[in-house]
């Protein structure tokens, strides 16, 4: 008995696929330890593991895989992504880089997809020009909370990148006012506010798509998409602005540039 025959729906050699491909997992410390478990359950045999931070107490709240001896410990994210890995596929081939992904150029030159789960715009946006720049389709995810006069509004987007179709700056995540404005911290709710279950659904959205490249269940697989999350409703939806943007072609990365 194959572990993986219940996704055997996925086609035709899509074990393979999947054992053959290297995926990079760009922040480990919310929905990228999620998308990294994830990839591990379906099968991914490489995987570029990129955050240069160490668990802390206030990461146990949603980092997968993380425990309290880990904080105890300081053990690297990369570290406990790794671990998370190897109790589902001994066999996997793992790169830990615990640096900022400026630092892992070389090994995420050689993935098949990047999946970035990063706090900063402006990190978003080198990294998904570095993605295109190598002709590398790039998922983007990330949460954000908002006060209202309502309370809180937990929201989110995952946006597949993928050369020559929009990008994080045609879906209008990343606009030079953001950039301006970005202080290091999501909403008005504090810190960072960050929860487990958003990272969870977002994750899985991303993890979705990624399948959704690499293997041939999906008869018109996506190069573009733009998925929001309302935590507050609890649904995933595309953007209404996705259906207009399906046959854009991307003003802010010329194909010279690619």
């Amino acid at each position: 008995m194959n572990r993986l025959d219940r996704q055997s729906f996925l086609g035709a050699q899509s074990d393979q696929i999947l054992a053959g491909a290297t995926i990079g997992f760009v922040g480990l410390g919310g929905g990228g330890s999620h998308a990294a478990q994830q990839g591990a359950h379906i099968g991914i045999g490489s995987h570029v593991l990129v955050d240069h931070d160490r668990i802390d107490l206030t990461n146990t709240n949603r980092l997968v895989g993380g425990t309290l001896l880990d904080v105890l410990l300081r053990r690297h994210k990369t570290a406990i992504a790794a671990r998370t890995i190897r109790t589902l596929n001994p066999s996997a081939h793992i790169v830990e880089v615990r640096k900022s992904w400026h630092d892992a150029i070389e090994e995420l030159k050689r993935c098949d997809i990047i999946v970035g789960a990063v706090d900063s715009f402006r990190e978003r946006e080198q990294l998904e020009r570095f993605a295109r720049r190598h002709l590398i389709p790039y998922i983007d995810m990330g949460m954000d909370v908002h006060e209202t006069s309502a309370g809180h509004l937990v929201s989110g987007q995952v946006i597949l990148s993928s050369p020559g179709r929009p990008c994080l700056r045609c879906c209008g995540l990343i606009t030079d006012e953001r950039l301006k404005e970005e202080a290091g911290k999501y909403g008005s709710a504090g810190g960072r506010p960050q929860v487990v279950w958003p990272n969870g659904a977002l994750a899985s959205t991303a993890v979705g798509l990624m399948v959704q490249t690499l293997t041939p269940w999906h008869r018109k697989p996506a190069g573009f998409a733009y998925l929001v999350y309302d935590g507050n409703k609890g649904t995933i939806t595309p953007s209404p602005r996705a259906a207009m943007m399906q046959e854009l072609t991307c003003p802010h990365h010329p194909a010279d540039d690619q």
